[in-house]
């Protein structure tokens, strides 16, 4: 339980068999018993770096869904990761496939990795008719079931910009050669381009249990009882081009992620907040990218030497944006 008073609580009126942990401290006696050989972090927001860090220390295959882990605080998990001998397996669907495209191949033949992004709900609409946009309409993703921050954060394509920051950390590849692609039917999770021009894809169906099932069972593949895809029911996939100069969100993730030091830290800590304030009606829609610009621009860098260092920036970004909001609110 994230809360250590309630967990001691629970523990104190319980009496069964099981033990109820809390806190930071308890994620981490959790990642580092000797029962588990796998580890999955599934947990939201920057609280979840703590529960990397603690596994990768204590040697364990680390399936990863919590993005925050590398977006806020890339250096210190390849630090970690280096110094394991456990490893690191993506569950994003985006990330899972790369890994499977990459099986058996050597980075130093690919050309570029390519994320592909559904777009969400306002693929296409003018960022003038986004003004009104209700956090009901944000959530309502066409192809994919998530929590409500992730799902505000593919509306505004931050999330591919996440996802983008992500893809360098795991796979030691350089922002430049990481592209993003709208594919509105989320069948092509993701690509490899390699050097002789070819292209890797891999395409499932728009359910998340499929790059779940394979982290856990990974290096093996098992039936996943899911229905296959019928390619000549679906006829046709699009691919549209987006570009980071033109969309907001992931194009301020692209810069954060251009400027490094502890610019990642601070447009995670940021969004979080924003995305927060806009799901509570505090904010519109259109004022996330705004309320993120403003506190990348008022951060004086450091260097993510340490957990302490990711705690203070990310604290002081989320603390800023909340004062932008309530500016914003005072207009």
């Amino acid at each position: 339980m994230a809360d250590e008073d309630a967990a001691r609580g629970l523990m104190a009126a319980y009496t069964g068999p099981a033990q109820v942990l809390g806190g930071k401290d308890g994620l981490a006696q959790i990642c580092a018993t000797d029962k588990a050989d796998l580890v999955l972090n599934a947990i939201v927001g920057s609280a979840g770096l703590f529960a990397t860090l603690a596994a990768l220390e204590n040697h364990k295959t680390l399936a990863l869904a919590n993005k925050e882990s590398l977006v806020a605080a890339g250096p210190l998990v390849r630090e970690a990761l280096l110094k394991s001998s456990g490893r690191l397996l993506p569950v994003d669907s985006e990330h899972n496939a790369l890994f499977q495209c990459l099986a058996g191949e050597t980075m130093r033949e690919v050309s570029k990795l390519v994320l592909t992004a559904s777009g969400g709900p306002f693929w296409g609409r003018p960022e003038s008719e986004l003004k009104n946009v209700t956090p009901a309409q944000a959530l309502d993703h066409p192809r994919w079931r998530m929590g409500p921050r992730v799902t505000v954060d593919s509306a505004t394509l931050m999330n591919k910009g996440f996802e983008a920051i992500e893809a360098h950390w795991l796979f030691d590849i350089a922002f430049e050669r990481i592209e993003v692609v709208i594919h509105p039917q989320s069948i092509v999770h993701s690509m490899v381009e390699f050097i002789d021009g070819s292209i890797k894809a891999h395409l499932g169906p728009t359910d998340m249990r499929l790059p779940i099932l394979y982290s856990l069972s990974w290096p093996q593949r098992l039936n996943s009882g899911l229905p296959p895809l019928d390619l000549a029911q679906i006829g046709a996939l699009e691919f549209h081009r987006a570009d980071p100069a033109k969309l907001r969100c992931l194009g301020l993730a692209y810069e954060a992620a251009r400027l490094g030091r502890s610019y990642p830290t601070v447009l995670n800590g940021a969004d979080e907040t924003a995305v927060d304030g806009f799901l509570h009606e505090r904010i519109g829609f259109n004022e996330i990218g705004n309320i993120i610009d403003t506190v990348l621009e008022r951060h004086e860098p450091i260097d993510i030497a340490g957990v302490a260092d990711f705690a203070s920036v990310d604290s002081w970004a989320k603390a800023e944006a909340d004062s932008v909001i309530k500016e914003i609110r005072r207009r």
